[in-house]
């Protein structure tokens, strides 16, 4: 990579106040903090800072528009025709927002626009077709009773959620609330606020009612303590680390809060002797360096069978050393940036101990230029399984290749994490694909494959990668309660 970064024309930037009932406003503090462009560690903007105050606002206009304003009482065909209405708005914006999102986020431009941007409409449509389609059940009881079931919102939801993919997470979390009518505040993460700001916009562009949809940015400790707090606050939905997710579970116990939770992992991925050697080394390369390895379900734990761990490296470092790394915006660019210094230093600190606990680093292990914070693909072998590389979740592109002897200990040694978002296996044998992916404790298995999302398929965890699900026509129970009705005949 070079040391400097070619001039290119930033995207403009149209939003950085709090959206609160429909209005553009500043924080009740006047405070604001800086976003960072992670290519080459200046300034942005600066951004409306939200706390206590504006939570409250927030929380109190999307009580309004649920209890006495259009939206729950909404007929639920218009419900969807705005949702797909904001589908539209988007697609109709996908390359600016594509730009602003790797402005914000340093991912690569041709991922924000040909990744991210149609998983986001995707998800949109996806939900906005269930709007109508939300119905409960009659029940035969013993007696002279018509019994039956409603699905009704929860009602105010906080959402709160990362960095990693900013507007994607936006989609996940507001397509299934917005279906069953629920109504939103929403703290986007602190270095990635602007995409989200610009979906607020153009939904209120396309005609959702004020108070609906209620964005507020700012720092977890404040503006994220303070909707976990609120009284106001029907449901917690975050996505992040799970130390922050149990901290929100102890905070959250006063009011009872529902809570669903998408968390971290450490995410085994198995490669057996009999599998398509070139297939499982490109499903591996993507699986751990998408998003510059910041991606939860990351395949970081890489099991290779003992008789093709030396093909299978090889094979590996000469794709990792071809990798491109540099500024986001050239199409070119494989690999950007990490989010913030923060992150770039844990990344540069695990690195260290995977040197210092006895791994050997075959390709990358530093930073890459002197701008930015960019660094190299990297892949340790001779890992062991107590390593710290191979035991924590490094949110960085790293990954430890590990060896194992035969199929009677790789369960074990898999299973072996605290963690159970995402697992892969690679094989051609059908009944040891199947028995792996019926055995070790994830949310997602693939099989010859890695990383395939849909809005469709069901995303989280077990374990500490968190409870309940994203996605699906689970995601949409999770912004539903049920209500049994009982009526004398």
């Amino acid at each position: 990579m070079s040391t400097t970064l070619p001039e290119i024309a930033p995207p403009k930037v149209r939003h950085t106040q709090l959206f609160i009932d429909g209005q553009w406003r500043d924080s009740a503090s006047g405070k604001t903090f800086a976003t960072i462009n992670p290519a080459t560690e200046e300034e942005i903007v600066q951004v409306a800072e939200g706390d206590k105050e504006d939570i409250d606002a927030a929380v109190k206009a999307a009580r309004k528009a649920f209890e006495s304003g259009p939206w729950r009482t909404m007929d639920a065909r218009d419900r969807g025709r705005l949702m797909m209405k904001l589908a539209d708005a988007i697609e109709n914006e996908i390359d600016e927002l594509a730009q602003l999102e790797t402005l914000d986020n340093g991912k690569p431009l041709r991922e924000s626009r040909h990744a991210d941007l149609p998983l986001v409409i995707d998800a949109l449509r996806y939900y906005a077709g269930y709007a109508d389609k939300i119905q409960g059940e009659t029940v035969p009881i013993r007696g002279n009773y018509l019994c039956y079931t409603r699905k009704e919102p929860v009602g105010v939801v906080g959402q709160i959620i990362p960095w990693n993919f900013p507007m994607l997470m936006v989609a996940w979390k507001w397509g299934p609330a917005l279906a069953t009518g629920c109504t939103i505040v929403m703290k986007p993460a602190e270095q990635t606020p602007l995409t989200c700001l610009r979906m607020a916009q153009l939904a209120k562009e396309v005609g959702f009612p004020d108070g609906v949809i209620n964005v507020v940015p700012g720092f977890g400790p404040t503006a994220g303590g303070a909707l976990v707090d609120h009284p106001g606050v029907d449901k917690i939905a975050f996505t992040g680390e799970h130390r922050t997710a149990q901290l929100i579970m102890k905070n959250s116990a006063q009011s009872l809060k529902r809570l669903t939770f998408e968390l971290g992992g450490k995410s085994p991925n198995v490669i057996f002797s009999d599998a398509d050697l070139d297939a499982a080394v490109q499903g591996s390369f993507v699986g751990l360096y998408l998003n510059q390895g910041q991606c939860c379900c990351a395949g970081s734990r890489v099991f290779v069978e003992e008789s093709i761990h030396e093909a299978f490296v090889e094979k590996l470092t000469d794709l990792t050393n071809k990798r491109v790394v540099g500024n986001p915006f050239e199409h070119t660019t494989e690999q950007g940036p990490q989010i913030d210094q923060a992150q770039f230093d844990k990344i540069m600190s695990y690195i260290d101990k995977g040197n210092q606990q006895g791994a050997s680093c075959v390709s990358g292990g530093k930073r890459s230029g002197d701008r930015g914070y960019f660094i190299e693909p990297t892949v340790f072998t001779d890992v062991q399984d107590d390593m710290a590389i191979a035991r924590d979740e490094i949110f960085g592109p790293v990954m430890s290749v590990l060896s194992f002897k035969d199929s009677d200990d790789i369960l074990k040694r898999a299973n072996d994490t605290m963690f159970g978002l995402a697992a892969a296996v690679w094989t051609q044998d059908i009944k040891k694909a199947h028995h792996f992916a019926a055995n070790v404790r994830a949310g997602t298995v693939w099989v010859n494959c890695y990383d395939v999302f849909d809005a469709a398929a069901p995303f989280g965890g077990f374990k500490m990668s968190g409870q309940g699900r994203e996605l699906g026509t689970e995601g949409l129970k999770a912004y539903l309660e049920s209500k049994t009705v009982t009526v004398a005949l």
